[in-house]
């Protein structure tokens, strides 16, 4: 069977999010604490406490936005320990992730720091486990509100004249576990009670993120406060081990093991189609975005890491998973406004990995480099015929693609190719584009474990592609094995 793709450029549709690139920070292992914050007496060179390699490297992806505090850290984070002198703050224990003590020297001034920093901007996951109404309220005061209140005030004292500007706001986070064991009807009022005290302080809407599930929790959700929220959030893992104990690992695995991390990669589309029927019954105008705030691989972590860490390595697998998973989200950027890919240092399939003053960019890192020109830019139609990536009795499609166009009038074609050891060829046809030039970068993998380490940092780093050919018919690509490809066409 051939490989074609037809790209209709003619028939722009909307626009692509630039948030679906977003990103997630949970204090939670070395994330934070000597990931992204290392403290201004740091020998390791610094921006106020912020790692400068970290800032620096992460500048370069152009980070729409940031998840933070947690995930399941969220529900046990009080935002009055992490403000004021650096000296007076209170440590706490962090007792989801390993009961390690915390000082409390990055709080909300710091974060909101790293995002002017960043220019990105902030998403605040609030505290409904185990804070307040009153609590989730005046955070958002001691933020937006310009003038004149108690939290203003104390802000103002914190040395933060001007207000920030905060618009991403999550209410709560996986509150059917983690965040306080509820049911969908409870967590349903919950949600409307602490929504309704998220007052729009600076006079600018706030986007409010509902915590959401499986679909039965959704259905009920919807339901019961669809008109209460402005998004509603999933959180998807691909975990390729039969079981949350024995997840597999990071770098050593079968043939196998590839192919079943792939396919449950894929099946995030099936995911997201079921939510998006049940959305569409109770929000027909879309109003309402789909927000995948957690998502990305999980595996066990590195041998001789703390459990609770979640430390792991990052290879060409996760490049592909990563690059599969994104063209999905833009396929289907009509609903889904954001997501947040777990982690951003550190844990899970992060960016970045440090060792003390080291640092190191990872294959995944790469494809977001790769896929930035998405951001904003409107969707195009594709359609596809893919040969089958075989595996026993399971097939999958072998090839992955998703395609925008800039507001300059360039394309960008994004590809993925599965197999593990076979190359694609690939027609591409452009309706409605004459092709001058392409521009091509390719990331692969000598191979199914190929990563880079801080021995050999750049084992795994995207190349110049030249091998396609603009004939009268399209684009003819060989695309090599374990590869993601990013085109700009002209």
């Amino acid at each position: 069977m051939k490989n074609k793709i037809i790209v209709k450029a003619g028939e722009p549709k909307h626009k692509i999010s630039k948030h679906i690139y977003g990103h997630f920070a949970e204090h939670l292992g070395r994330c934070i604490y000597e990931g992204i914050w290392v403290g201004e007496d740091s020998n390791i060179p610094n921006v106020h406490g912020i790692r400068k390699d970290v800032l620096e490297a992460l500048k370069e992806l152009q980070m729409p936005n940031l998840r933070w505090p947690g995930g399941c850290f969220a529900d046990t984070y009080h935002w009055k320990d992490g403000i004021g002198e650096k000296k007076d703050r209170p440590t706490m224990i962090n007792t989801n992730w390993g009961g390690t003590v915390e000082n409390n020297h990055f709080g909300t001034h710091e974060f909101m720091l790293l995002c002017e920093l960043l220019n990105c901007e902030p998403y605040i996951c609030g505290n409904i486990g185990s804070g307040t109404v009153q609590e989730m309220s005046e955070w958002l005061e001691y933020l937006t509100m310009p003038e004149g209140t108690p939290m203003a005030k104390l802000r103002k004292k914190n040395g933060r004249e001007t207000a920030w500007e905060v618009k991403y706001w999550g209410v709560g986070n996986e509150n059917w576990g983690c965040g306080g064991n509820m049911r969908a009807q409870y967590y349903a009022d919950v949600y409307k009670r602490y929504a309704t005290y998220c007052r729009n302080y600076s006079g600018k809407k706030l986007y409010k993120i509902a915590c959401g599930f499986n679909d039965e929790w959704n259905e009920i959700l919807l339901k019961e406060a669809g008109r209460f929220m402005d998004g509603l959030s999933i959180h998807y893992y691909t975990v390729p081990g039969t079981t949350w104990n024995k997840k597999g690992s990071a770098t050593v695995f079968t043939e196998d093991e590839w192919f079943v991390t792939l396919k449950k990669a894929i099946e995030i589309e099936n995911v997201i189609k079921k939510t998006e029927i049940i959305m569409d019954r109770y929000d027909y105008e879309k109003r309402i975005g789909l927000i995948i705030d957690e998502w990305g691989t999980w595996f066990d972590v590195e041998p001789g890491t703390n459990p609770a860490f979640l430390y792991q390595q990052n290879t060409i697998r996760d490049a592909l998973v990563a690059g599969v998973s994104l063209n999905i989200f833009n396929n289907h950027s009509e609903r889904i406004h954001m997501t947040n890919i777990a982690q951003t240092v550190n844990v899970l399939q992060a960016m970045i990995l440090t060792e003390g003053s080291k640092m190191l960019k990872t294959p995944t890192y790469h494809v977001f480099n790769m896929y930035k020109n998405h951001q904003d830019a409107t969707l195009l139609p594709v359609l596809t015929e893919f040969s089958p990536y075989r595996n026993k009795e399971e097939n999958l499609p072998q090839l992955s693609a998703s395609a925008s166009l800039n507001k300059n009038g360039s394309i960008n074609l994004t590809l993925c190719n599965i197999h593990h050891e076979s190359s694609a060829d690939l027609l591409c046809e452009m309706q409605g584009k004459d092709i001058s030039s392409i521009t091509a970068k390719i990331l692969t993998g000598k191979s199914m474990n190929s990563m880079n380490t801080f021995k050999e940092p750049e084992s795994v780093k995207p190349s110049d592609f030249n091998d396609f050919n603009i004939t009268k018919n399209g684009i003819k690509i060989k695309l090599y094995p374990r590869a993601v490809l990013s085109l700009t066409i002209n």
